[in-house]
């Protein structure tokens, strides 16, 4: 998996990307979520995370106020602790990880919290959301770091006239 290479091709079909993504939010055809979900099921048959974790080395996750409790908890720590060691407040006013990669991403790319990750973890890549429409800014940005978001939004691209 040549990541270098991702954020070359992201970068090269990221007009092609807006236009689709623009005329999505426009439309919000009935039929994304379905589409968009088949492609993920097909996408993530032939991709492990654990050989990339990209998305753990290189951007960071919002930690909502119950991830901190969690990881507070599972680290014997107060939430004010927790905080002041490993998250600041971005300028969206969100936490976030102080750095990059993971504090908690272990060198095999095994997480060291996996069952108590925050929410936004657990949830990326995002692409089996309902309601993809919403989120199509920050899917954007994850075709430059995620090689199944990419591969995902590519075959879209490939299914616009169904859409």
């Amino acid at each position: 998996m040549d990541l270098e290479l991702l954020k070359q091709n992201a970068k090269n079909t990221e007009t092609a990307t807006k236009e689709l993504f623009t005329r999505l939010k426009k439309k919000k055809p009935k039929q994304l979520d379905s589409i968009v979900h088949t492609l993920h099921d097909e996408v993530f048959e032939d991709l492990d995370c654990l050989e990339c974790a990209n998305c753990c080395k290189s951007i960071s996750p919002i930690v909502i106020d119950k991830d901190i409790e969690r990881l507070a908890k599972q680290f014997r720590m107060k939430p004010s602790e927790f905080i002041n060691q490993y998250l600041y407040m971005d300028n969206e006013n969100d936490y976030v990880f102080k750095e990059t990669p993971c504090p908690f991403l272990m060198p095999d790319n095994y997480c060291m919290v996996y069952e108590n990750r925050p929410r936004a973890c657990r949830e990326y890549p995002h692409t089996d959301r309902k309601r993809f429409y919403q989120i199509l800014d920050l899917t954007l940005k994850n075709t430059h770091y995620c090689p199944a978001v990419y591969e995902v939004v590519d075959r879209l691209k490939k299914k616009k006239e169904q859409l």
